[in-house]
């Protein structure tokens, strides 16, 4: 296939990728009803359901605003050759470690420029007039900042070693790129906590009152040994409440946002505790990572498909087959399968959702998650009628009512 092909395929991957998420985002948000839920009337006054309603109109405006400057930009790259000028500007340096370096932070530092002005509006004009924004300026800038360092030496830790291994192998350089990355995965995975969370927020012990004696007395009934339980100050950011595990074995932690706790009994606490535990207990976390590593070998086989084709690299701009170029027409000749290979892990997650809100029905209390859903949902003005499609295809977990339902 010449280059022209590849262009005209490239291109055509662009638009339908606008043009379908574009659709789905439409008919997602055109799904909204009057009508509030019987589950939720007891939490959802009118006046804050229309609060919900205006607040999802807002994100989803900015939201299509940001994907249209991103759509324009990558078919201005795309169309005005600009590719193969950030490609030229790469080539000063001799090494293809720096030029493929110099590459990917010049595109980083394009798409930042779009990208910060849409981020700082979400958070300083909606979030704020909403009542959930408790970012200052400066942990916004320092947030970037970090943001950048930080995928700077992770991108640096997979895309200097997949140089060596492509530029050293004639072929199979896939295997060991698939090896080299799912070891990397696990090990951030093992050490997010320690390593990664400290950077952006304080983790503090959850101390010896009633909620830890009751956390530990549950996981202690199930059988589930969990000493690392932190408060995390999510309030410096936002006034929405979260949790997060992480970890396997003995690194297992639990976060638990500041936020959370204020917002939640004792035992809605345990019950969220409850249905994650659920996840280890029906071994979705073990099947997920299986999968994820799975899904990752089928992506970095295709990705050699890719660099071994200089076409690619000619249809973006280059007069030589360059590993960059050759990445970035993989991002978007792989699209399809991307698509399709998150319909299925989605799927999937929605499932086991379902599985471990009954294992913490069983096991603790259906009422008490049932109360933490609701309260979740309606403190974070989430959209409750999620068209069926956009469901589908996005959703890793159920709509907030058939969960509901399902608890019953």
């Amino acid at each position: 296939m010449d280059s022209g092909s590849w262009f005209l395929i490239i291109l055509g991957l662009v638009i339908f990728n606008f043009l379908f998420s574009t659709v789905l985002e439409y008919i997602n948000h055109l799904n909204w009803k009057d009508l509030i839920p019987n589950e939720l009337k007891d939490f959802y006054k009118p006046k804050k359901y229309k609060k919900a309603r205006e607040y999802s109109i807002r994100r989803n405006k900015i939201s299509l605003i940001s994907s249209l400057f991103g759509f324009v930009l990558i078919i201005g790259l795309l169309c005005f050759n600009g590719y193969g000028y950030i490609n030229d500007f790469s080539l000063n340096y001799n090494s293809s470690y720096i030029q493929s370096g110099v590459f990917f932070i010049v595109l980083y530092f394009i798409s930042s420029i779009i990208s910060i002005p849409f981020s700082y509006y979400n958070t300083f004009v909606i979030e704020e007039k909403f009542g959930f924004n408790k970012t200052t300026k400066k942990t916004f800038f320092l947030d970037i900042m970090k943001s950048f360092i930080i995928t700077l030496i992770i991108g640096s830790l997979l895309l200097f070693p997949s140089i060596y291994l492509f530029e050293t192998l004639e072929s199979g350089f896939w295997i060991w790129l698939w090896i080299g990355v799912s070891a990397l995965m696990i090990f951030i995975n093992m050490f997010y906590a320690d390593l990664i969370v400290p950077i952006f927020n304080k983790l503090t012990p959850l101390d010896n009152g009633d909620l830890r004696k009751k956390i530990e007395g549950y996981s202690s009934k199930v059988g589930y040994l969990l000493k690392n339980i932190y408060v995390i100050d999510g309030s410096k950011r936002s006034t929405k409440a979260n949790a997060f595990f992480s970890g396997l074995g003995p690194k297992k932690t639990i976060a638990l946002y500041d936020t959370l706790i204020e917002k939640h009994t004792d035992d809605e606490l345990v019950a969220v505790l409850a249905h994650e535990v659920g996840h280890y207990k029906k071994k979705h976390i073990f099947s997920g990572l299986l999968l994820t590593i799975i899904q990752l070998g089928i992506t970095v086989f295709f990705l050699e498909f890719c660099l071994k084709q200089p076409e690619i690299s000619y249809a973006l701009g280059g007069n030589e087959m360059t590993f960059h170029l050759g990445l970035i027409g993989f991002s978007f000749i792989f699209s399809p399968i991307s698509l399709i290979s998150g319909i299925f892990m989605n799927y999937l997650s929605r499932k086991n959702e379902f599985e471990a809100d009954s294992y913490a029905k069983e096991t603790f209390s259906g009422e008490h998650l049932s109360l933490a859903l609701k309260k979740l949902s309606v403190d974070s003005l989430s959209n409750i009628y999620p068209h069926p499609a956009y469901v589908f295809i996005h959703y890793s977990h159920p709509p907030l009512i058939k969960r509901l339902e399902a608890l019953k």
